[in-house]
């Protein structure tokens, strides 16, 4: 039904600009226009055929001798976050430093 209204609406669009053409104030613009319009109305009707094409084909079989699945252990190992050292006097006054400032925002200013 889309298909049928856009390629009425286009040829009646291209009726038009070729109207526009001859008419006293027409250029070659409207011509160029006139014809521009059936190209998008041969345009829909392709894509729409082309669509069923599509859906009547359905999706190819895959071919037989091709892998489908990765095997195990081909790829690396994915790298694992670094754990941090609980003897790390940097990181561990820094984290108190940040508890001690969360605790603050907390507390009611006077």
């Amino acid at each position: 039904m889309l298909v049928g209204v856009s390629v009425v609406a286009f040829l009646c669009l291209a009726y038009w600009q070729f109207q526009r053409f001859e008419s006293v104030t027409g250029d070659g613009q409207n011509l160029g226009y006139a014809l521009q319009w059936p190209l998008f109305a041969a345009f829909v009707i392709w894509a729409y055929r082309r669509f069923v094409q599509y859906e009547d084909e359905g999706p190819p079989p895959p071919p037989a001798d091709r892998v489908t699945e990765i095997p195990e252990g081909l790829l690396p190992p994915r790298p694992a976050a670094a754990t941090p050292d609980p003897a790390d006097h940097t990181l561990t006054e820094y984290n108190a430093y940040l508890a001690a400032l969360a605790e603050q925002d907390r507390k009611p200013t006077p």
